[in-house]
């Protein structure tokens, strides 16, 4: 029988985009009599948003631990964290736990390699672009990471902040994110991380400038694959 998947919610938004990719997975992979259980939890987004900015990654742990706790609680064998954010205080929250957690920057960071890329950029929060979060688990692969220019950056952040986070999208918003792939690809970049779970709302690999590494789609695609593996 298929592994129970338990997703740990963060934000609203970026975990349905996630559910969506994990049932389109599911449908490929999984077969029709064994598709595996999903349970999904979150506490409040604005408490995950306000201990962030206090820099309080204990505070993030216990709130990723609480959901765990919820999905795990339901029969959850597995438990995925779909959001880039907070994938500083996994190490936190899995600390103790009865199930595996699966490490998204590490699937990622395999998957760059796989297909020979030397060097990427990312799309994502300053907290995730300007941190180890993507530079260490690439860095120790030999992938160069690229960031995002400072007032690239600080644009990103207004446009995931404000809008991505809610599910809208302006046009002159959909522009500047493209306009900072293009400008990864003019640095010399093969491939752009998307490292912002509501990215696909907005950068496809149908219309990016650069091959497409979606964080979220490639955790979703390995947790099938391990929960069907473990049938």
């Amino acid at each position: 029988m298929a592994k129970h998947i338990g997703i740990i919610a963060v934000s609203p938004e970026g975990a349905a985009l996630f559910y969506g990719q994990l049932t389109r997975h599911l449908s490929k992979i999984a077969p029709p009599d064994d598709q595996p259980r999903i349970t999904v939890h979150n506490e409040p987004v604005n408490a995950y948003i306000e201990a962030i900015r206090r820099g309080d990654w204990h505070a993030v742990a216990r709130l990723m631990r609480r959901s765990a706790d919820v999905v795990i609680s339901a029969g959850a064998q597995v438990c995925l964290v779909p959001d880039n954010i907070v994938q500083h205080a996994i190490p936190l929250a899995e600390s103790g736990s009865q199930v595996p957690w699966l490490p998204m920057t590490d699937l990622v960071a395999q998957s760059i390699v796989s297909d020979n890329r030397r060097i990427v950029g990312v799309i994502g929060t300053r907290l995730v672009t300007e941190s180890a979060t993507y530079q260490t688990p690439l860095g120790m692969r030999g992938i160069q990471v690229l960031t995002p220019t400072s007032d690239e950056a600080e644009l990103l952040e207004q446009i995931i902040f404000g809008e991505l986070l809610y599910g809208n999208i302006r046009p002159e918003s959909r522009n500047a994110v493209h306009d900072v792939i293009r400008h990864f690809a003019s640095r010399g970049c093969d491939g752009v991380i998307l490292g912002c779970s509501e990215a696909p709302l907005v950068v496809t690999s149908e219309n990016s400038a650069l091959p497409v590494y979606d964080a979220a789609d490639i955790l979703a695609e390995r947790a099938v694959r391990f929960a069907v593996a473990a049938a």
